[in-house]
């Protein structure tokens, strides 16, 4: 069985259907770019609030021991 012949009809709506799909396609890309865009601007404000300066006070006091007054017991006199 041979398949029918494309008329002028069937190849216009075959054309009208791949225009849609790609319309679809279009949008959907749209979108997955929006909330890439949307990602990125939060990761950026994340990396800013971490690299400011002060932004970790736990970071400070973990580079400098902090001292109690006593004296190290490996300090001799």
């Amino acid at each position: 069985m041979a398949p029918e012949p494309a008329t002028p009809e069937s190849g216009d709506a075959d054309i009208a259907k791949a225009f849609q799909e790609i319309a679809r396609g279009e949008q959907a890309a749209s979108a997955m770019e929006n909330q890439l865009t949307a990602l990125e601007q939060k990761i950026d404000a994340l990396l800013a609030s971490a690299e400011a300066p002060g932004a970790s006070a736990g970071s400070s006091a973990a580079a400098a021991p902090q001292s109690d007054g006593d004296v190290s017991t490996t300090e001799k006199r």
